[in-house]
């Protein structure tokens, strides 16, 4: 059946995508590749964070899927789904190993054949320069919490676009540096493992916000042709009650977590209730070299946040109540209404620029049926919600360009280990076997179609 006739013989009441429309999934390097010793690779601060007893399960990203040797196989499950666009990350320690410094040919060579692969089996390839792994090397000598990691952030930029820009069009700086900044180095229950506090963080999002600047005009000075952006975790901020104390708290929280990398990219901005906050990090010039017209932003979006007014805790804020009665297997509320208030936000906010949902997905605790497959109906009925969602900010004028599921694979969900399962496949993780869930067979017939009923 073709697309179009397809598209007629739905029900009425569905919505339709656009035929440019693009879809896929999007990875992470370090939570699929495994090979973590092969071909030169070098230690990341998920490795010295998982030797250090971290990991809450105990696993470790050592193989995780295997993806390094068993690419051709996962690009094929994506050919199979009719996906027409993958969002995959680079390791940095695998092109160079300290961060700086010498470059890996074996990484380059692997990223080539990735690519190549990607490629003859029809999808376009967005690949992310940065997803969490970062150097050991460049850690130990201040990681994100000094400026000199400017310099490398950028020179990595430049060699991976180098050799592949021929082929990779699409290219996005930074995954979430809001989660980097405050779970990494605030909290510290993602790697480097630092509770820092507010200083800590603010200082985390700021030069991961000037590499990305440095990096982006780096790029954009070498390939005129490339789609430049980045990808930022969006969480609309709300107040658990109508109390003043926890609506100054949800605004507090949502200068921290949206408007600080936000604002930064697209309008060279601090935001005012931090101004004070950053005055010792920010110098003359930062905010000119941050600021930068990309082409497109992909948004990562799981739930709301409703915060309250709590001190002891980072800015003096804590999750408050959700007021919700679905949740996934992580503890995050289901809230699909959400994406499409961000989606009008942003539109409203920033003057619609292109928008693709870059991940979007949610754990359950999946079992294998007696027939061997995965009857995931509670993952299906999420993805479904968030795409009527997305369909519903496209039919008014929101410039969304393409979704992208969070994730094809099962996989290292960071300190969960591999508790946790995100993918529209399963990965069996004794066997690293691979069984496409009901959820890979739903999607794969939204993108048949074109349209979600």
């Amino acid at each position: 059946m073709t697309i179009a006739k397809a598209a007629d013989a739905a029900p009425k009441g569905g919505r339709q995508f656009p035929k440019d429309f693009f879809w896929g999934a999007s990875t992470a390097a370090y939570q699929i590749e495994g090979a973590y010793d092969t071909d030169g690779r070098g230690m990341t601060i998920w490795d010295k964070f998982t030797a250090d007893g971290k990991i809450m399960d105990g696993s470790s990203a050592k193989v995780a899927c295997d993806h390094y040797h068993r690419y051709p196989e996962d690009i094929a499950l994506m050919k199979a789904a009719g996906f027409n666009a993958y969002r995959f990350s680079l390791a940095w320690p695998r092109i160079i190993p300290a961060g700086t410094g010498a470059i890996n040919p074996k990484g380059l060579d692997f990223y080539d054949r990735l690519v190549d692969k990607i490629l003859e089996a029809g999808i376009k390839p967005m690949a992310c320069l940065y997803h969490w792994d970062l150097p050991q090397p460049l850690e130990d000598k201040g990681g994100w919490q000094g400026r000199d990691i400017v310099g490398p952030f950028a020179e990595y930029a430049r060699i991976a676009t180098k050799r592949l820009g021929d082929r990779v069009k699409d290219w996005y700086m930074l995954n979430e540096p809001n989660v980097v900044a405050i779970i990494g180095y605030g909290i510290g229950e993602h790697a480097p493992g630092y509770k820092l506090g507010e200083d800590g963080i603010l200082k985390a999002l700021h030069h991961q916000n000037l590499a990305q600047g440095t990096a982006l005009r780096a790029i954009r000075a070498e390939h005129s042709d490339a789609v430049l952006g980045t990808v930022i975790n969006l969480q609309p901020c709300r107040s658990e009650d109508d109390d003043p104390k926890n609506r100054a708290a949800a605004i507090r929280w949502d200068a921290v977590w949206n408007r600080v990398p936000l604002d930064g990219v697209m309008r060279g901005a601090i935001p005012d209730v931090l101004a004070e906050k950053m005055k010792h990090i920010v110098k003359p010039g930062d905010l000119e070299t941050i600021k930068f017209p990309i082409d497109m932003l992909g948004i990562n979006y799981y739930s709301r946040m409703t915060m309250k007014h709590e001190e002891g805790h980072p800015f003096d804020v804590f999750w408050g109540d959700a007021h919700c009665d679905r949740w996934t297997a992580m503890a995050w509320p289901v809230q699909p209404d959400g994406l499409y208030d961000l989606l009008r936000e942003f539109k409203e906010l920033y003057g619609n620029p292109a928008v693709f949902i870059a991940e979007n997905g949610a754990a359950y605790d999946d079992v294998v049926a007696p027939d061997g497959q995965v009857h995931d109906a509670e993952r299906v009925a999420f993805l479904k919600d968030h795409v009527s969602e997305v369909a519903r900010a496209v039919k008014d004028g929101c410039n969304v360009k393409g979704y992208l599921a969070w994730s094809l694979l099962d996989n290292f969900e960071w300190a969960y280990g591999l508790s946790k399962r995100f993918g529209l496949v399963r990965v069996d993780y004794d066997t690293l076997k691979r069984t496409p869930k009901d959820s890979y067979k739903w999607f794969a017939e939204v993108i048949k179609s074109g349209r979600v009923d």
